[in-house]
């Protein structure tokens, strides 16, 4: 491609499909185009996952900070934490994911308008869905009431959510903005925002906590701030960062038309990551019903919180790969994306050998990071070599739904995850755990047992697709979304 077409950003390319940028079809991937992918992919995983554990560090250290003022406020935080996950945050990070398709192939398609377009409508649609989420939040109390969950921990967590409100809007910007770059390949400032949200947070938490005067309540306006000032200090750099230039050309009418096809993928990703999400929850409420529920509650709430460690490495893999896949379809080579799909796969199937012989080999002394009881530790040390299988599959199949979200999948994935995880994964774990007595390990066997089902039926839909064709449908669908955007620029002012 020569310099009068590079500077020409939103002209429509459509690149021929059989020759792709060195690869041969004929001769298969040669081993320097695999070399390079896995680069590129490694390079844009270590940010994203440093990302996106310093995002779930923000919540560690807020409850961390809490259980220091004792068991009540602990529980409390943390049942509105968990309640507000389910009924919120999960829908809000489901719902931005949908730019990993929408942004991610127009900047492949070289459509740079279309990425500020796209942020600016998902940024309007999030924020309108986080207001029947904050009246949830603020009626906290009462929900759990009607669930029959402890009066007192009950009113706590209602007190706490509340204080969360200011979240709400922050997720859903944040996860925009966060699409918005990483489409771009734009990783390492996010990571170093992130790193200094992080680092911030901590103080300023422990003073709102311990003498402030508001108690465990001041963990939940620390977490309001400090994603507000992610936020803030992401916007800045999308703003003034030479690197965004071309995407980011000012806040524009346009975003408020054509919001149904933003919303034609963001319903069924919400769908498909709330499912999963869902999943995990149910599982932890049936822990509760076992024989010993004190002991099976807390033996899987480690096993959860473990697998939500890994889950971050799994998850900036992933997103690695997404963001690949969907650059080279918008790009129209098909044989690019092909080969980032194998690469991200590979990756993610090494990682999670790594992850599982870690957790095998430290299965003896990880419980004793969250628990002085002999009998706790005991219980996690027969867990961890199951949750070792799990964390294999889930690190593939979080592959596979970067890969979903790269080609705009994201309805068959919500098909895959229903059948999945309440088809197969929770019935089999109500089995396991109440009709074969085989307690905690037969509920995670049922989720295991699920994870296996997706990862089963994901490859075969990524084994069986002809990635000409989806390279096709991608330039379609970016020659279409860059018309209806010209036509709305014929009738409305470019800008506010």
């Amino acid at each position: 491609m020569d310099r009068e077409e590079e500077e020409k950003p939103d002209q429509l390319h459509v690149f021929p499909i059989s020759e792709e940028n060195g690869l041969d079809l004929n001769k298969g991937f040669r081993r320097i185009e695999t070399v390079k992918e896995v680069k590129k992919q490694l390079w844009l995983a270590g940010p994203l996952i440093a990302v996106s554990f310093l995002q779930y560090c923000v919540q560690v250290i807020s409850i961390m900070l809490v259980g220091h003022l004792g068991e009540l406020a602990l529980s409390s935080a943390s049942m509105a934490t968990s309640f507000a996950s389910v009924t919120g945050v999960s829908l809000l990070i489901g719902m931005g994911s949908a730019l990993d398709t929408l942004c991610g192939q127009a900047y492949g398609a070289k459509q740079y308008n279309m990425l500020g377009v796209q942020m600016q409508r998902a940024m309007f649609v999030l924020l309108l869905v986080g207001i029947p989420v904050a009246v949830i939040w603020a009626n906290t109390e009462n929900i759990l009431l009607g669930f029959r969950q402890d009066p007192d921990i009950s009113k706590g967590a209602g007190l706490y959510a509340r204080y969360m409100i200011p979240t709400v809007f922050a997720h859903g910007l944040l996860q925009c903005l966060l699409r918005f770059l990483q489409t771009q390949n734009i990783v390492f400032p996010m990571m170093i925002i992130s790193v200094a949200t992080t680092l911030l947070h901590f103080p300023v938490c422990w003073v709102l906590v311990f003498k402030s005067g508001l108690g465990y309540r001041g963990a939940a306006v620390a977490n309001s701030l400090s994603y507000w000032i992610n936020v803030l200090l992401l916007a800045l750099y999308v703003k003034l960062s030479p690197a965004c230039k071309k995407t980011w050309t000012g806040f524009s009418k346009e975003a408020f038309y054509n919001v149904l096809n933003f919303l034609r993928l963001a319903i069924p990703s919400a769908v498909m990551l709330c499912l999963e999400y869902w999943s995990f929850e149910i599982v932890l409420f049936l822990a509760g019903l076992l024989s010993n529920p004190k002991l099976e509650t807390s033996v899987l709430s480690i096993i959860l919180n473990t697998n939500a460690l890994s889950f971050n490495i799994s998850f900036g893999i992933a997103s690695a790969g997404s963001t690949r896949v969907s650059n080279e379809l918008g790009a129209g080579r098909s044989q690019a994306a092909l080969l980032a799909v194998r690469v991200v796969v590979l990756m993610a199937t090494i990682g999670g050998l790594f992850l599982g012989l870690a957790m095998i080999f430290l299965r003896h002394t990880w419980g004793h990071l969250f628990s002085k009881e002999e009998e706790v530790v005991r219980y996690v040390a027969t867990m961890m070599p199951l949750l070792a299988l799990s964390n294999f599959l889930d690190g593939i199949q979080c592959a596979f739904s970067g890969i979903v979200r790269g080609c705009g999948w994201q309805k068959i994935g919500a098909i895959v995850n229903l059948g999945a995880y309440y088809l197969v994964g929770i019935p089999f774990a109500a089995i396991f755990a109440f009709v074969l007595h085989i307690g905690g390990k037969g509920l995670w066997l049922g989720i295991t047992c699920a994870l296996f089902v997706q990862v089963l039926s994901l490859l075969i839909i990524t084994l069986r697709t002809s990635w000409e064709k989806e390279a096709k449908k991608a330039i379609e669908t970016a020659c279409h979304l860059s018309t209806v955007d010209k036509e709305l620029q014929k009738t409305l002012p470019s800008s506010v």
